[in-house]
């Protein structure tokens, strides 16, 4: 059982244009998308595709327009209750990939809220191989509150994967003494970040000197991470691929070529296929190879769907071991 957390739920649209974005301009859509949105949700969409057992957890009121939408889509998933409905966040794609994404704040927490939302994390992460605690944080809720909730989950038997960025994701980095996750998931800019919270460097020039053959930052910031935290690194770079730091060795990994149409929600598929093939028993290369193929699949399809297993060969990823042992 896989159990994803997705505090701040979102309903994703998304609008295609196949010119350039000009600000200020008037535009004509080729297409648009609704679908559920928030990145354990998104997660969850992708190894419930997949066949495997997983829930989805975030908080909307039971009559929610999402919840409608998971229901009909037939995915597991438990609720707390909110006053307003859940966010609608934008993303606007280009002809040659290019994404632009406007989120909202979310709906507000009062602490009844985050009590009872703990309460129904702690009471289904009992006997769940993995709980994936996903994204943003909405307003109310205080940025150590993924600190809190993993040391309230340590002694249930389940490992715990985070992917977030920002205030949360330091107060996450300067909490590992006590707080350390099993997995860590962050892409090019959050990795900066948490290599050098509490202020983040510019990710580009770690993607694009990947993406040229150059991996040495990258692999130092993933390893100094892992030394630090103790936990698995999955790093995601964009079009460049991956890494995967472990007390194993580290690795890197290359997609195959793909026509990219949405880049929203890869870096959850990517998880979602790393968690699927750790359930699985996989070993790290292949874990890394299965994580980047679901990226690419995701990357490859307009809005948020998440991939079919189908879409999914990791035999036409190249892994290359960097290190062996301990990183």
């Amino acid at each position: 059982m896989i159990v994803t957390v997705t505090a701040n739920p979102s309903i994703d649209r998304t609008i295609a244009l196949a010119a350039t974005l000009t600000r200020g301009a008037v535009l004509r859509a080729s297409g648009s998308r609704r679908e559920p949105g928030g990145k354990g949700i998104n997660v969850a969409r992708a190894v419930a595709a997949a066949g495997d057992d997983v829930c989805a957890l975030f908080p909307a009121a039971a009559d929610d327009p999402l919840v409608t939408e998971l229901i009909a889509d037939g995915l597991p998933h438990a609720c707390v209750p909110v006053p307003t409905e859940v966010r609608t966040n934008l993303t606007v794609t280009e002809g040659d990939g290019t994404t632009t994404k406007i989120n909202l704040p979310g709906t507000a927490w009062t602490d009844t809220t985050r009590a009872q939302f703990t309460e129904l994390i702690v009471s289904r992460a009992s006997g769940a191989d993995w709980v994936a605690l996903c994204g943003s944080l909405p307003p109310g809720v205080p940025e150590d509150w993924y600190v809190q909730l993993i040391v309230g989950l340590r002694g249930l038997g389940c490992r715990i994967a985070v992917d977030t960025s920002d205030a949360p994701l330091c107060a996450l980095a300067a909490s590992f003494d006590t707080a350390a996750p099993h997995l860590l998931k962050p892409n090019g800019h959050e990795l900066a970040q948490l290599v050098n919270a509490p202020s983040a460097v510019d990710a580009d020039d770690l993607e694009t000197r990947a993406a040229a053959g150059d991996l040495t930052p990258a692999l130092d910031a993933a390893a100094t991470l892992h030394e630090r935290s103790g936990a698995a690194v999955l790093a995601t770079l964009g079009a460049a691929g991956a890494l995967l730091v472990t007390d194993e060795g580290a690795w890197f990994g290359t997609p195959p070529p793909i026509e990219p149409r949405s880049t929203v929600g890869a870096g959850d598929s990517s998880l979602a296929g790393y968690l699927l093939a750790d359930t699985h028993g996989l070993p790290p290369e292949q874990r890394l190879a299965l994580a980047i193929s679901y990226g690419a699949a995701a990357a490859a399809l307009p809005g948020t769907q998440p991939p079919q297993p189908t879409m999914v060969n990791p035999s036409e990823v190249t892994i290359t071991t960097l290190t062996s042992g301990a990183a």
